[in-house]
């Protein structure tokens, strides 16, 4: 049996579009997910949420896709329509196993014999992005995924550990500000800055920045919640060990939302247990009654936002 998509892998169409997966498993046959590619002229182009919408609305309509799950319209991919699975894991094998590809690619097993010689085990590991379909430029950055929590605590560990050991260098400002300008965050700089750099997933490795995300293997059923309003609260985080999953997780100590959620990267690992968060996002209501909040409840998110208001600490490696 195939195995079912996970985030961050890619799936290809015939009609040449390349879609980002965004939730394990299917929902009705279909992988939920968002255009990110277009195939013109032999190479792969870009696209941006505008422009992606824009496409599949007047060519390509049956991507459209109304989630229950997520009560969102986002792309569903049916999987009897991807001619190609695009896999992380398994393209970071191929890479490894080749000596030759472009200067890029050279570059990115450089860094990974690095973090293998730091202790990690890099087949718990993918490169997603440009380098998973071969359309990486000079310029690309590294995207790399880890599968498993526990894993993924581990590469965190070593990533940190290289850089007190001046062997990965920090982001410098001008990168710290391109990722903040590609997000779109609602936070001021200086506020998005002071709640990335204790996250120790981004560090630079021969000029070339790279992240790391946390991908698990395990498919949850979908959970049908229906949007109720957005809002605007104030609550102390009691559990932090989801902070980095996808969605990232935070259990709140707060008389009727008791959850939040992120699907945006951006605020993965924001906030550590025991400090005091404020988080705009949209409330959900689970079928069993429960409230949560979201952060990312459509791609662009705009407006939502978690940023830590008081008990802010250092990095937190046990979560």
């Amino acid at each position: 049996m195939t195995a079912p998509p996970l985030p961050r892998d890619f799936l290809e169409t015939e009609e040449g579009l390349l879609f980002a997966v965004v939730e394990g498993g299917l929902e009705e046959g279909r992988a939920l997910c968002f255009l990110r590619y277009r195939r013109e002229g032999g190479a792969w182009r870009k696209l941006g949420t505008d422009a992606a919408n824009a496409l599949l609305t007047a060519s390509h309509p049956h991507y459209l896709y109304y989630s229950a799950s997520r009560d969102a319209r986002l792309h569903g991919v049916a999987m009897e329509r991807a001619i190609v699975h695009h896999r992380p894991r398994r393209r970071l094998a191929q890479l490894m196993a080749t000596a030759g590809g472009d200067a890029v690619e050279s570059k990115l097993r450089r860094l990974l014999a690095l973090l293998a010689s730091a202790g990690v085990d890099l087949h718990c590991m993918g490169v997603t992005g440009s380098l998973l379909i071969g359309a990486q430029r000079p310029d690309s950055d590294f995207d790399l995924v880890v599968y498993g929590r526990a894993a993924f605590f581990r590469v965190r560990q070593a990533v940190a550990d290289l850089l007190r050991a001046g062997r990965l260098e920090p982001l410098s400002d001008a990168l710290w500000r391109e990722s903040y300008g590609r997000r779109g965050c609602d936070l001021d700089y200086d506020d998005y800055l002071r709640h990335e750099r204790r996250k120790y997933n981004k560090a630079v490795f021969e000029g070339v920045k790279f992240d790391i995300t946390l991908t698990g293997e395990e498919i949850e059923p979908p959970q049908i919640c229906r949007k109720q309003g957005p809002a605007t609260l104030t609550a102390r985080v009691i559990d932090a060990h989801g902070a980095f999953d996808h969605p990232a997780r935070y259990q709140l100590d707060h008389p009727r939302i008791r959850q939040a959620l992120s699907y945006t990267h951006t605020y993965a690992g924001q906030a550590w247990a025991g400090e005091t968060v404020e988080i705009a996002g949209q409330v959900e209501q689970a079928a069993d009654g429960g409230l949560r909040i979201v952060v990312g409840s459509s791609r662009e998110a705009p407006g939502e936002y978690i940023r830590v208001v008081e008990g802010f600490g250092a990095a937190d490696f046990g979560m």
